[in-house]
């Protein structure tokens, strides 16, 4: 993608509407990058800022942006499932999901969007041009952003998602939200003398998309760790990495050195803020600035 830096946004006036990023912590978050990059590129007379609130305020911050006039919000942790309980209504994606990232003021009304799955799917198109209608999925973790990918790739038309995670219960749950075609598998207490699932061998031997959905290899949790082994994902699969930083994580790494083709996360980011812009604004995202401001500010790290 081309690298923008021009800022073609008018001074800021009374009129200059102001979107934010709520969250506790939320000084480290990318959205002032992405969505800054996008309302610079445009020339939209948006400002975009991060506020801390605190866990618990979620409510009182939505009744902040009715007082305030707000013109848009995103939300991350750990206010999503407040957001979706205080806001007017939810789209499907974010009712069934108990989580909203994003919301639009729509006729004076606050509506909550969860645009993680779409996000998925854009990046997952962009970075590697797979459709996965018909294709068996598996998706490690079954925390918001393993739920949203299930959700996503259910809709798309997968044949089957597989989720896998330590707890069954939790498995269940996230199964669940694709229907008919969800199936859990429990990493713990379900593997074998040698330590792994036959059930799950097979799922990854089988599967043309594998997704680590969990915070394993993540930058400041554990660089050197490994969601699932990789020698067990099929020499045909695609694997993606829901982690951004850093660019290439350990999983990552060892699939390409067996010559399987592996994404990171950075472009679900990227497309989850592109589709939140466009609902606020009603123009297209230039995804192109975004991904190169975001590629920018992360170098920095």
């Amino acid at each position: 993608m081309a690298e923008h830096s021009v800022d073609r946004r008018p001074p800021v006036t009374g009129a200059t509407q102001l979107a934010a990023v709520i969250g506790d912590p939320v000084r480290h978050s990318l959205s002032p990058t992405l969505l800054g990059a996008a309302f610079a590129e445009t020339g939209l007379d948006w400002t975009y800022l991060a506020l801390e609130v605190a866990a618990g305020a979620a409510g009182d911050a939505i009744g902040g942006m009715r007082s305030l006039g707000i013109a848009a919000l995103s939300v991350t942790m750990p206010h999503k499932a407040a957001v979706a309980a205080a806001v007017d209504r939810c789209t499907a994606d974010a009712a069934a999901l108990g989580a909203v990232n994003c919301v639009v003021v729509v006729d004076g009304e606050l509506v909550g969007h969860n645009t993680d799955g779409g996000g998925f799917l854009d990046g997952l198109a962009h970075d590697a041009g797979i459709d996965v209608a018909g294709r068996p999925v598996v998706v490690v973790g079954a925390g918001g952003a393993g739920r949203a990918v299930v959700r996503a790739v259910a809709g798309a038309g997968a044949s089957e998602v597989v989720v896998v995670n330590r707890t069954m219960e939790r498995a269940e749950a996230a199964a669940a939200l694709a229907g008919p075609v969800g199936r859990p598998v429990d990493m713990a207490t379900h593997a074998s003398p040698g330590g792994v699932d036959s059930v799950l061998v097979e799922a990854l031997a089988g599967a043309a998309l594998v997704v680590n959905a969990t915070s394993v290899g993540m930058a400041g949790v554990s660089l050197d760790g490994l969601p699932v082994d990789p020698e067990l994902v099929g020499a045909g699969a695609v694997a993606v990495d829901l982690i951004y930083h850093p660019a290439e994580t350990a999983w990552m790494a060892a699939l390409r050195t067996r010559g399987i083709e592996a994404h990171g996360g950075l472009s679900m980011l990227v497309f989850q803020a592109a589709r939140a812009f466009t609902l606020w604004t009603g123009v297209e995202a230039p995804v192109a600035a975004m991904d190169a401001a975001a590629r920018t500010a992360l170098a920095a790290r």
